[in-house]
Parts: C-alpha cells; structure tokens; sequence
C-alpha cells in the first residue's frame, strides 16, 4: 500500500510519533499504525484531517488512496483520469517510485525533514509573518548562522538574493545539495541511489564506520552499509560535479537520520540494542537556485565582507557546540577518518563557536556592530535560568536588548514554544523571542 508509506513518512519527516498524532488528530494509535503498514485504507475524513496537519491538498492524499483502491481492488474512483496516471507511474517504476518518480507526493526527502536542535522549522511562518510585516524593499537577505536551512530556503522565495553561512561542514554539503544551482544530472544520482538500496550488508566487509560507530549509533548491519557507501562516493568523486557530490552526501544523511540510535543529536547514543530496520534511501528534495552565495566562515569574519537588507541571526546560545552535537556526520562528511576517542566516539577538537562561551556577550556585540544592513533580525530562546549548565544561555536577554538597541529602533515579538530539555529544565511559559532592529542611517 503506497499511501500507508507516504503517510509514514510525512509523519517522520515532521518528527511526530504515532501517540503525537493521536493526540493532534484524534484517530488512534492501532489504526495509525495499521494504516502506515497497509492493511487498512484511510477514510476521506481521515485525510482531511492529515492534509490539514501537514498542510497538504486532500485531494492529493485521496487521489494516492485512490490509486491503491485500483491497484488491490479495481473499484470505484474519485479521480478516475488522474489516478490512473499515478497507477501508470507507479507500475513504471517497479515499486522504486519513491527514488525515481520525485513528482509523487511524499518520494523526495524535504530539508525541513532533518532531526536538529533549535530548528525554526515549525516557527517558520510566525518568524516570516513577522518579518515581512516589519520590513520592507528588501532585496538582499543573509542567514548568517543558517543550521538547518528552513530560514533560508523561506529567504529564496522572497528576495532577489540570499547568503547563507555556516561553519560545519555537513550543513554546508546540505545547502550546496538542496540550493547551489550548478549542474548536476539526475539519472546519474538515481542509479546510484538504486545500486545503493541493492546492497545486503552480509556481503559487506566491517569499514570504519561501522567499526566505530556499529551497535552505538547505527545497528551493525546499516553502519556497514553507510560505511560502504560514503567511501563509494569518494570513490566515484572525479566522476562527479560538485552539486551531484554534495546530493550524494546530503542524501546519506538524510536517510540515516532518522534510523540514529539518538535523541536528535550525537552528544550520546541512547545504551540499550538496536532494532534492525528497513533501509530504504529516498532522494532529497534538490533545487537549483540562481539567487543564492553560500559561504563556510566565522560569522563575525563574513559580516566584514558583506552587505544587505536584512540578516536573521540565531546564533548557538548555550555551552552546546553543535561541532559536538553533530560531530557523526562532520567525520561522515570530511571523512579523513580520525581516532575517535571517548564514549561518544568524537574526533579531535575543531570549529568550537565563542557564542558557546562566556565570549558570547562580547561576539555578538562585534556581529551586530560590523554588519552592514537595514534591518536586524535575531531569534532568542529564553532559557537563561535553566538549572541545566549546559543549557542556560550564555548572553542575557537583557544585553541582547542593549546591543541591538545601540544599533537602531528595536521591537520584540515572543510565541509560547517547546524547547529542548534534556531532563534538568523546568521552564514554565518557555517562549521563541524575536527581535526586529530598523538600524539607524
């Protein structure tokens, strides 16, 4: 049953669990579950409620439960003509439809998709309605600390230019896959994506990977398979261009993410065995986008160099280094193979940020001063009396208020938001802030 999939993977790539959409949509948890796997078809009512969710056209959900209802029973159609056009693509493809047949919903993985701490991409909106409220003429925009890349890729719809910026290699791979507009040939990665779901992991050898990462991060087997693959792809880089590398890379990591042994981050793997699941890799959602630079630099070095309308800046606020948090996929990326050493199995100490420092104050004082720009635009987790050390902000509310102040006309806007606890915060009304600063001519 293809909507059963489709819906599975809608569900994860927004980072519910089964009991989550119990409670959001109200239709239990045996029946989700039931559906997901294919042995039941959902209602008309129940698509509503999911297109609702995840702000689809039902329509589109009803013409793939449609589409089943003719493969398994040839019964009667809603949208006979259509139907059968996606049946047709289906048959096509030999059930790979959700590699190769990237126009059928839910068969290309979306950036929003990816486990991130801090990630805006459910604040997306509120940040964007606020934004355009505010500003106006805005043609060049900047994402100086552009993490997971949901702000930016709102920014690539609505002005004329867009700079992003991050440090960490993995996310820089991402953005160059998702966003560069430098060629790249789609067959040429589809038959790679297809050689790579062929692969048993009994006929692998044990690789790096696996060897440090097998039965902590990844269950055996897969770590093996990522292990295989990610050297394929340095194998196969005088073959490639730049972007298909980079799609090559970015599809890796997208695919595991959701199959780490982890809590969204890899400052530590969760100790208890690993269940073995199905290793299916979809192609991410890729665009060629002519209005975007994308840089890897110190954010205070490129504010130098830049100038804009607008820069959003949500910079890391508390002691977490995401070169830590993340550090599985910068040796996946780099893949130089450094000794790991620790429990967490991490490399040597690189890309540390001094907003995760008691020098954070002292940086952000100096971005906001050295940028050049019409409009400043900062997200703020009011976390600063968390009784989490590693939580707690490392610049105040306050003298976020006070620096940005100096700069010119500051309002704030703040939304009731979840925030990331990891188990040692108690924080009642925890609230996303954002600043809109109108700099001073």
């Amino acid at each position: 049953m293809y909507t059963g999939t489709i819906l599975k993977n809608l569900r994860e790539e927004n980072g519910y669990t089964l009991l989550d959409l119990q409670e959001q949509i109200g239709i239990k948890e045996s029946l989700l579950s039931k559906i997901e796997s294919g042995t039941r078809l959902p209602t008309d009512d129940l698509l509503l409620k999911f297109s609702e969710l995840y702000n689809l056209d039902s329509t589109d959900l009803i013409k793939q439960r449609d589409s089943d209802k003719l493969l398994n029973e040839a019964s009667s159609l809603q949208y006979p003509e259509e139907t059968l056009l996606i049946v047709k693509e289906k048959i096509d493809s030999k059930e790979n439809y959700l590699t190769q047949n990237t126009n059928i919903l839910g068969s290309s993985i979306p950036l929003e998709s990816r486990r991130y701490i801090g990630s805006k991409a459910k604040l997306i909106n509120w940040i964007f309605e606020i934004i355009e409220k505010e500003t106006e003429n805005v043609k060049t925009a900047v994402d100086i600390f552009t993490g997971t890349g949901v702000v930016a890729k709102r920014m690539l719809k609505l002005y004329s230019k867009v700079i992003v910026n991050d440090t960490l290699y993995s996310n820089h791979y991402i953005y160059e896959a998702f966003f560069s507009p430098t060629t790249w040939d789609k067959e040429k990665i589809l038959k790679k994506i297809n050689y790579y779901n062929s692969l048993e992991a009994n006929s692998l050898k044990e690789n790096y990977f696996s060897e440090n990462f097998g039965d902590k991060y990844f269950e055996n087997d897969l770590a093996k398979k990522i292990g295989f693959i990610r050297q394929d792809i340095e194998d196969s880089k005088p073959n490639l261009t730049e972007k298909e590398y980079a799609i090559l890379l970015a599809t890796l990591i997208y695919n595991i993410d959701k199959h780490a042994n982890t809590v969204g981050h890899f400052e530590a793997y969760i100790k208890k065995p690993i269940k073995k699941a199905n290793f299916y890799i979809r192609l991410i959602d890729v665009h060629e986008c002519k209005n975007i630079e994308i840089h890897q630099e110190d954010s205070n070095i490129l504010a130098e160099k830049i100038k804009s309308d607008l820069v959003y800046i949500d910079p890391p606020y508390n002691s977490r280094q995401y070169c830590r948090f993340y550090h599985v996929y910068e040796t996946l990326v780099k893949w130089n193979k450094p000794v790991l050493r620790g429990v967490a199995m991490k490399p040597p100490v690189e890309n540390m940020s001094k907003y995760c420092t008691v020098s954070a104050p002292s940086a952000f004082a100096d971005l906001i001063e050295k940028l050049d720009t019409k409009y400043l635009v900062v997200s703020y987790n009011n976390t600063y009396n968390s009784k989490s050390g590693s939580s707690k902000n490392k610049i105040t509310l306050d003298e976020i208020e006070e620096i940005l102040n100096r700069k010119g006309e500051t309002k704030v806007f703040s939304k009731d938001y979840r925030f990331f606890n990891a188990g040692k915060t108690d924080l009642n009304n925890h609230q996303e802030l954002l600043f809109i600063t109108k700099v001073k001519k």
